[in-house]
């Protein structure tokens, strides 16, 4: 089920040209927050993609909704994974005819104010990555075993996978629809960690151009982390895979 609010007139008039993805799982406490920062921080509409969530995150993403043009809610019937939220969201976001489509994390993690970066990027490459582990990137507020784990992670990617991006794993991209159209979106079958690393793997098998930008990854003061043992499981298990199941 997906619903709209009432047009605005103050609407940029390249803001349609641009989209927000937001998987929500249980973010009631962040939702009135992130989505007017994201929309006073650059001209883009903003699709809340809920999965069911039992705290009462949908119904306050159509108050939202109601309250401004600029964003879109998709009820989702259940919590299926973050990569199929974003598959659902991507295919969405082009029949709608975004010409920019980007992910982001509801919880504050992804800055908005790097939003205007990413677009002014995406104007010269494919696809734009915000990236901890570039020079002016870092996270604030993590474990040691966390940063260990994340480090670790794109580190091991990159080596199975024999590319340079330094943040495979990262969450906060911008695409080109032309990137999304030509890739397999059928084939891919990962979520968490290991659906950010298949996608921008798959970007660069075809050839698109990708640059890394800096960010600063703030760890959620609000809700509740969706990191499983399992999620770690099937980047370490699926990512070697990927260099012999994509062809270039």
């Amino acid at each position: 089920m997906e619903h709209q609010g009432k047009p605005e007139s103050s609407l940029p008039k390249d803001a349609a040209r641009a989209v927000v993805l937001l998987p929500t799982y249980n973010e009631r406490e962040n939702l009135p927050a992130i989505v007017p920062a994201i929309l006073s921080a650059a001209p883009v509409d903003v699709w809340i993609l809920d999965d069911n969530s039992p705290d009462g995150t949908g119904a306050l993403a159509d108050e939202l909704a109601l309250e401004n043009g600029r964003v879109r809610v998709t009820h989702r019937p259940d919590k299926q994974g973050l990569g199929k939220a974003y598959l659902d969201g991507f295919r969405r976001a082009l029949d709608a005819g975004y010409e920019r489509i980007i992910e982001m994390d509801a919880d504050f993690s992804h800055p908005p104010e790097v939003l205007p970066e990413l677009l002014r990027l995406s104007e010269e490459y494919d696809l734009v990555l915000g990236s901890r582990w570039v020079d002016g990137g870092g996270v604030e507020n993590w474990p040691w075993r966390r940063r260990v784990l994340s480090r670790g992670g794109s580190f091991y990617a990159r080596t199975c996978l024999g590319v340079s991006v330094r943040d495979l794993t990262g969450g906060f991209k911008c695409f080109r629809r032309e990137v999304l159209e030509a890739l397999d979106l059928d084939a891919v079958t990962t979520s968490g960690y290991a659906f950010q690393i298949e996608v921008t793997y798959r970007a660069l098998k075809k050839g698109f151009r990708v640059i890394e930008t800096p960010i600063t990854f703030i760890e959620r003061e609000q809700g509740v982390s969706k990191m499983s043992r399992s999620i770690i499981w099937e980047a370490v298990l699926r990512v070697p895979r990927l260099r012999f199941e994509i062809d270039p």
